[in-house]
């Protein structure tokens, strides 16, 4: 499921990227959620919800191109003390939300019946280094 792909924008995501280990642990976690519906999917969506307050994980493609389509989403996140993180593939990140259409991102709400994994990818995904 995980591919290498090049990083064009490597300073633009630089500190928080998902290691291998944490990025399955965050597609796992978004399977879960995919299959209680507790996943807000697409930059509008997502945009939408954090303004409205909601909480959870946003989980961002690295190889979204142009950048601008979420350069602010990041932005937001840092304001309101959300964690985030960037995963390599915005096909493997759609495909772990059950769709067949590429995502560039996606915010997993917490839910009791996958609280044990939503907390360990939050606390992983809370611990990586703010970009410079």
């Amino acid at each position: 499921m995980l591919k290498s792909c090049p990083r064009v924008f490597d300073t633009a995501t630089r500190g928080r990227d998902a290691s291998r280990k944490l990025t399955r642990k965050l597609y796992k976690c978004i399977r879960k959620a995919a299959k209680h519906k507790q996943i807000r999917r697409g930059v509008k969506e997502v945009q939408k919800f954090i303004n409205k307050g909601e909480k959870g994980i946003t989980v961002l493609a690295g190889d979204t191109l142009p950048i601008d389509v979420y350069c602010h989403i990041p932005i937001m996140c840092e304001d309101r003390s959300l964690p985030y993180a960037y995963v390599p593939s915005k096909s493997d990140l759609g495909a772990a939300a059950g769709s067949k259409r590429p995502t560039c991102v996606i915010m997993i709400k917490p839910h009791e019946e996958y609280q044990e994994s939503y907390d360990e990818c939050l606390e992983e995904v809370a611990a990586l280094p703010l970009p410079l």
